[in-house]
């Protein structure tokens, strides 16, 4: 008896690209019925964060001078600490509160950017949310298919993504502190990083997961996804 159970749960956490199709294939469905989820979690949560004046007012006041910074510090860290409790404990319980503590951030940080999209929307007359939100899931949903049909190993990317973002922190950082305006560039820039981190993070889904971690798995994609979402939606409202 003793000796199925051992054998149960070695089969359960075994590395995905070792499994077959069928086991392979629930891993998927879970990790982006979690993507989905979480994605779901995030826009209830800033439907009630955007009728929450005083929240709403405060976070829009973080976002002069270097306030802002600490807010994106504070983001960092507990992203870190979300994506450190998802990826190295087995306890689904621990892993879900990552999730959650992940999704709840994204939302605090999104107000004032979604604040000033729905102002942008009403004064162009443009529903300029949708359409960056249509356009987020199509090429999310495009990168994904690459890599998931031909199942190609994007993680010689790692280190590309880890300068790319130190030096997207830098101009952060500087265009704070000179004052001047990041531009369309650098949304499209960050564009290109969100795009390549979606083709790094479905590539672990593939190559380097094991069947356990597909909470973690949709941490990190969804990671991925609201990056892109804040620089779509940057550049559709800079279109004018």
């Amino acid at each position: 008896m003793d000796s199925f159970q051992d054998n149960t749960l070695s089969n359960q956490v075994r590395p995905l690209i070792e499994v077959n199709d069928e086991t392979r294939a629930t891993f998927y469905r879970k990790t982006y019925a979690h993507v989905a989820i979480a994605t779901l979690l995030f826009v209830i949560l800033e439907s009630i964060f955007l009728r929450i004046e005083p929240l709403v007012e405060f976070m829009l006041s973080l976002t002069q001078g270097f306030q802002w910074l600490l807010v994106l510090g504070a983001f960092m860290f507990a992203t870190s600490y979300a994506e450190k409790m998802a990826h190295t404990s087995h306890d689904k319980t621990k892993q879900y509160l990552a999730l959650v503590l992940f999704v709840v951030a994204e939302a605090i940080i999104f107000i004032p950017l979604l604040y000033i999209a729905f102002a942008y929307g009403e004064m162009n007359g443009t529903n300029v949310l949708n359409q960056a939100a249509i356009t987020t899931l199509s090429l999310f949903t495009a990168l994904s298919a690459v890599v998931l049909i031909t199942k190609k190993d994007f993680s010689f990317l790692k280190n590309i993504l880890v300068i790319g973002f130190f030096i997207s922190i830098g101009v952060i950082v500087a265009g704070m502190i000179f004052g001047f305006d990041l531009g369309l560039f650098f949304s499209g820039f960050m564009v290109l990083l969100a795009a390549a981190t979606i083709l790094y993070q479905t590539s672990n889904l593939v190559h380097h997961y094991s069947t356990d971690q597909y909470v973690g798995a949709s941490l990190g994609l969804f990671a991925s996804l609201m990056l892109l979402f804040w620089y779509i939606l940057q550049i559709f409202m800079s279109r004018d």
